[in-house]
């Protein structure tokens, strides 16, 4: 294998030292101290505009948030600048307005970079971060994915015909970013591989191209996606996901991989109870913290391109309630119901309604909750729970 003693002695360095490498950047997240660090004004899957105002005028970052335009309805788009590194990275959240896990997580990451230790030190000193922390304001106040014009913005890529689309793209223009973080909310259904296990985060490193051919800024996304999977791994096994990778030119990310930035898509799913997605905005904030140590360290080339494949694709195999053997209290459904939750908000609260989503003889598939009609403590359940029940009467 190897022709002399010099290259194996090579190999063996290469080997140590990317093992160091990865040691090194393993961040003890216990000592982060995340209940100081959790920005406690916002909580939940709504986040209001006087609450976002209130973190603004509380924070030290009132000297460091500019505005960048204003939304369809006249609302205000600011961004966050931090630290003074030759290394820019662009990262913004809620392009979909009822995605909000990572906006929290976003304030709880403003929050630690205000904190000096050793880590937010270096990170400040080696990056400069301009953070975007709501794109679409007018769909965040009303909850809904689209803007106001019932526009997708992340579908909006090429046409820029939203101003929360050509904000974003000017910004990108104007500071020309080494990275770019685009930061989501993915649904229940999703789970990991063929696992019985949420995808309580995903990532892609997004297509450039229709043959999703590697590029070197697309390689970089991945090595990075990499090294969060490496950290987080512990926290929550195999529940970390791989998002598909199928190339759509009108969405922000492949649009940006094509120009050469390396881009990260972030995720944030389900946690097992966690319908106010509290736990995965801890985990999304691990990852942010993560992806940017390994940046602003210059560790990236450290983590294995093809290791990125070995992360499970993400399926949809979730319902969020599935009742098994339904026909023996109702004889209008045969064998199982899938159910799912829609989320509407209603005085600033969102409220979980569930839907039949399919009946019949369900196949691989998983419930987030299990309910048995041939278990009295599932029945008793099920009566005690008045949407659910009026669903099958």
């Amino acid at each position: 294998m190897f022709t002399n003693v010099t290259n194996f002695v090579t190999f063996v360095i290469e080997i140590a030292f990317t093992f160091v490498i990865q040691i090194k950047l393993s961040v003890n997240f216990s000592s982060l101290n995340y209940p100081e660090i959790k920005e406690l004004s916002v909580h939940g899957r709504y986040i209001s505009s006087l609450q976002l105002q209130s973190f603004i005028e509380r924070n030290s970052i009132q000297n460091k948030i500019s505005p960048l335009g204003k939304s369809v309805e006249n609302r205000l788009i600011n961004k966050v600048t931090l630290g003074s590194g030759k290394i820019k990275i662009l990262m913004w959240s809620q392009m979909h307005g009822n995605e909000t896990t990572t906006s929290k997580a976003v304030l709880d990451l403003i929050n630690y970079l205000n904190k000096s230790d050793d880590l937010t030190d270096q990170i400040l000193a080696s990056v400069t971060l301009t953070i975007v922390p709501v794109l679409n304001p007018d769909g965040a106040a009303v909850y809904t994915r689209e803007n106001a014009n019932k526009v997708d913005l992340n579908r909006d890529a090429i046409e820029l015909s939203q101003p929360e689309s050509r904000i974003l793209r000017d910004l990108y223009d104007e500071i020309k970013p080494d990275f770019c973080f685009n930061l989501h909310d993915q649904r229940t259904i999703f789970n990991v591989g063929s696992l019985m296990k949420p995808a309580t985060l995903s990532f892609l490193a997004p297509s450039y191209d229709i043959q999703r051919n590697v590029s070197v800024s697309r390689g970089q996304s991945m090595k990075i996606i990499v090294a969060i999977h490496k950290a987080l791994s512990s926290l929550i096994p195999d529940q970390i996901g791989r998002y598909d990778d199928a190339f759509n030119p009108n969405c922000v990310g492949d649009t940006f991989q094509q120009l050469g930035t390396p881009t990260i898509l972030f995720e944030a799913g389900h946690f097992p109870d966690d319908y106010q997605r509290e736990r995965t905005r801890e985990f999304t904030f691990y990852a942010l913290i993560t992806a940017i140590s390994v940046i602003a360290q210059n560790k990236i080339e450290g983590y294995s391109l093809d290791t990125y494949f070995d992360i499970p694709e993400n399926n949809k195999r979730f319902f969020d309630v599935l009742i098994l053997n339904a026909n023996l209290i109702n004889k209008k459904f045969d064998h199982s119901i899938g159910i799912l939750y829609k989320e509407e908000l209603i005085n600033e609260t969102i409220m979980f309604n569930p839907f039949i989503e399919v009946t019949g003889e369900i196949k691989d598939s998983f419930g987030h909750k299990y309910l048995n009609c041939s278990d009295q403590n599932d029945l008793n359940f099920l009566k005690s729970d008045r949407k659910l029940y009026q669903l099958l009467f």
